[in-house]
């Protein structure tokens, strides 16, 4: 009788990857730290040299109760590309009494310059804060419209308190090339918090 033995080896033992399978690495490009800021600006770096360009935000905390939002620069001075995007927000409150997942038709945009909201009142109090990432996708690319999408996880401080979180994405309608992300509070300053940015080989 034969018995079949499954080889369990670990990842720490795999010294490469089989044929046709590749993986990724991220390149930290820069990082920005608020402190008191009215814009955290990404405008270097952002250009053909990368297919995808990742931005990680942790702990942003406001300086008011406001909205965290993004925009994006397509060759000019201002951060107002056309845009069209969609979202959903999910929630649950610290006591567990009010669940919820909503469709935000409120924060879509349609062929709009407007700042794409990220987080929905994101608290200011001493623990309170913002977290999340965006993928933007081939932002140098002269013929396709830029995609990103994106997460944010918040403490809600307006109304329910708790657990809110988002689900953003979208796309810059432009040919121009995109070589600028802007994040900013609806109103008031980002008090703190980091962001960084890679680029995914």
């Amino acid at each position: 009788m034969s018995i079949n033995v499954c080889n369990d080896r670990s990842m720490a033992s795999i010294t490469s990857l089989p044929s046709g399978v590749t993986g990724s690495n991220l390149v930290l490009l820069a990082t920005e730290t608020a402190s008191s800021s009215a814009t955290v600006d990404f405008t270097s770096d952002i250009d053909s040299t990368y297919k995808e360009y990742i931005f990680k935000y942790m702990d942003i905390h406001p300086a008011s109760v406001a909205q965290l939002t993004v925009n994006f620069r397509d060759g000019g001075s201002n951060f107002d590309a056309t845009k069209t995007t969609t979202a959903f927000n999910q929630y649950q409150n610290e006591d567990a009494s009010d669940t919820d997942l909503l469709y935000r038709a409120a924060w879509d945009l349609a062929q709009s310059t407007s700042d794409q909201i990220i987080a929905q009142e994101v608290g200011n109090g001493n623990d309170e804060s913002a977290s999340g990432y965006l993928h933007l996708y081939d932002p140098s690319n002269t013929t396709f419209v830029k995609h990103f999408i994106g997460v944010t996880n918040y403490y809600q401080n307006f109304g329910n308190t708790g657990s809110f979180g988002v689900h953003y994405a979208g796309y810059c309608n432009v040919t121009a090339a995109i070589d600028g992300v802007r994040f900013k509070m609806s109103s008031g300053n980002i008090d703190a918090g980091t962001i960084k940015m890679y680029g995914v080989l």
